[in-house]
């Protein structure tokens, strides 16, 4: 990949760690005659990474979440650098960090393209998710339904705490807890689970990348509350419908050469068992 002359910094300076961390990698880049910039602030204000040939992010997958939309909208990479907990987004440890970020700098980089959901709630009422998008109730005790369309087609109607439309990037989110399913990142899906359906026969529904969803409340009484990725909320309309598709835009986001989604679930999320051993008998 190019060489990165022009870097941005976000710091989540609540994190332990972080803004050390991000003194020693700023240093090594300022050492490699690199252009920088630094904020502890996010969401980012729309144009501020405009220019840059990518962004560091030093903190949680939180953090990276804020800085998201922006980075997709400049078509800017970001360097996910972890200084939270299991760190899904934020690819690198510290340690990592601190050892390969001259290589990094000088190219050695490759850059996934990350999917992101584009929701609507009317007119000029909408926003993008790299994680997931959530309906549900405002009121959070209370039972919602909620009628699926997929295009023109009628799918189903829940009775449901809420529904989780997920990005496969999202899927080790919000998505897994509420039992859906893992998906690879280069899956071009969109993933559907419900929140405590009131049903034993309800389970996730994976749609294709181009389809276009609507979501409806058939609950008079309800509040509908649509969350973006866990920070933001949008406003939902009297009798509005919510409407989800993948997004034109997508999010880069660099990683290690050689870097392995699968090794990363196995770390983040403690698999085990071990390989069975084909049986020998003696001579």
């Amino acid at each position: 990949m190019k060489p990165i002359r022009k870097l941005a910094f976000v710091v989540n300076g609540d994190k332990p760690g972080a803004r050390e961390l991000a003194r020693v990698l700023m240093r090594q880049a300022r050492a490699a005659g690199v252009r920088l910039k630094q904020t502890t602030r996010f969401p980012l204000a729309a144009g501020y990474l405009r220019g840059f040939d990518a962004c560091c992010v030093i903190g949680g997958d939180g953090t990276l979440l804020g800085v998201a939309r922006e980075a997709s909208r400049a078509r800017v990479p970001i360097i996910g650098v972890n200084r939270g907990s299991l760190g899904f987004l934020t690819t690198f440890s510290a340690d990592e960090a601190r050892a390969h970020f001259s290589d990094l700098l000088g190219g050695a980089y490759q850059v996934d393209q990350r999917s992101m959901l584009d929701c609507s709630t009317g007119p000029g009422l909408h926003d993008l998710a790299l994680n997931d998008v959530l309906i549900k109730d405002a009121n959070t005790s209370r039972l919602v339904r909620l009628e699926v369309f997929a295009g023109d087609e009628l799918v189903t109607e829940y009775t449901c705490d809420g529904l989780i439309f997920s990005t496969p990037t999202g899927s080790t989110a919000y998505n897994l807890s509420a039992g859906g399913p893992l998906i690879h990142p280069s899956a071009d899906v969109v993933a559907m689970t419900p929140i405590c359906p009131h049903t034993l026969s309800n389970r996730s529904i994976i749609f294709r990348q181009g389809v276009k969803l609507r979501v409806c409340s058939r609950s008079p009484e309800a509040n509908l509350l649509v969350a973006m990725d866990g920070q933001r909320n949008l406003r939902v309309g009297v009798n509005a419908p919510v409407q989800i598709s993948v997004s034109r835009h997508t999010l880069p986001l660099v990683q290690r050469l050689g870097y392995s989604h699968f090794a990363v679930m196995r770390t983040k999320l403690n698999w085990s068992g071990g390989v069975a051993q084909p049986h020998r008998t003696g001579a």
